[in-house]
């Protein structure tokens, strides 16, 4: 068990996990997990969260259209503490005093806090980009810093002045929270092999239930030929082709993805399925969507360096083999979650091929 150690304006709480990972949500799921007694791989945090997704947004307000690989945000801790029957309290407020006062409060009591903030006020944060969907885990503070664990790319164990949170959770804009806070209550006993195996299932079935049948055009399966369609036209969307196209390639490839767009953290999940599941007959249908993300990550890598090489290039023929790319990944990310949502049936659907 982790403990505090109060200084007057000071509290750190010690044997904090601080080793970060690649996507923030996960990252600092995992820190609050491991406190309450839960170990569980990054990949498996994000598959029984039922993560993955798509999503392509355009609007005259943005600056650049966003080609998103998972759920909103918190979505995915929301479903895995649900999932594992993990107690989940979480916060809100419009106050900003309230709000340092709540996470001071866990911080005091020996309880790390997750928080949702705008990643573009912290004064590590490598890039300058509003991302209102950033997570981090805090673990203490002094009366100038607070020390949270952000992904490994930001440098895993870090500090930020209190200003610059303070202006980071504030933030308002796409998928901001109202100072969201957040805690996690360990389960009674150990979570085994036994209780993972059902909850697995669950989340599996339920990600592609949802990516096969979203709610509007742009969003799971049919969002990525919308995709496919929309980006055709890319260097006459943004303002500067050069910049703007790499910055797009580098939020797909490189901002906290895991790369490919979160499929390759989620062929790693259904990798460690079949571990779990060994000879069941539910391993069939993992092993073949397991086969197609790993081809379809090969291939949203190659989307997102040919978007980034249509921006340095302004060269719209690489848009549109991105595009065609995009419309054999549909095919094959359909194929994938069929099987995947056939998890309780008695026989498993065949796969749908390349046309």
């Amino acid at each position: 068990m982790s403990e505090l150690r109060p200084h007057n304006k000071k509290a750190i709480i010690d044997r904090i996990p601080t080793v970060g990972g690649l996507h923030c949500e996960t990252t600092a799921l995992g820190v609050l997990l491991e406190h309450a007694g839960v170990e569980l791989s990054e990949p498996m945090l994000f598959g029984l969260g039922s993560g993955l997704s798509f999503i392509y947004w355009d609007s005259k307000k943005q600056e650049l259209p966003f080609l998103g690989g998972r759920v909103k945000p918190f979505a995915l801790t929301q479903n895995l503490t649900t999932r594992l029957g993990l107690k989940l309290r979480t916060q809100e407020t419009t106050s900003a005093r309230k709000a340092w006062d709540q996470v001071r409060a866990s911080i005091d009591e020996g309880i790390p806090v997750g928080l949702q903030l705008d990643s573009h006020d912290l004064d590590y944060f490598g890039s300058r980009v509003h991302f209102a969907g950033h997570v981090v885990a805090m673990y203490g503070y002094d009366d100038e810093r607070a020390y949270l664990v952000d992904t490994a790319q930001q440098g895993s164990r870090v500090s930020t002045s209190l200003e610059s949170l303070a202006r980071a959770r504030a933030a308002r804009g796409p998928m901001s929270a109202r100072h969201r806070s957040f805690t996690v209550e360990g389960p009674a006993s150990c979570i085994d092999a036994e209780q993972l195996v059902p909850a697995t299932i669950s989340a599996i079935t339920a990600c592609a239930e949802e990516f096969l049948t979203p709610p509007i055009s742009n969003v799971g399966n049919r969002g990525i030929r919308t995709a496919a369609t929309r980006i055709r036209s890319l260097l006459d969307r943004v303002a500067d082709p050069k910049r703007d196209l790499a910055v797009i390639g580098t939020l797909m490839e490189r901002a906290g993805t895991g790369g490919a767009l979160f499929r390759n953290l989620y062929r790693d999940f259904l990798t460690e399925c079949l571990e779990l599941l060994g000879g069941r007959p539910e391993a069939e249908f993992i092993m073949q969507g397991r086969q197609c993300f790993a081809d379809s990550a090969q291939m949203w890598t190659s989307v997102a360096q040919l978007i980034e090489r249509a921006g340095a290039t302004e060269n719209s023929q690489l848009l549109a083999e991105a595009s065609e790319q995009l419309l054999d990944i549909a095919v094959i990310e359909t194929s994938a979650m069929t099987a995947l949502r056939s998890l309780n049936m008695p026989e498993p659907v065949q796969s749908i091929g390349l046309s």
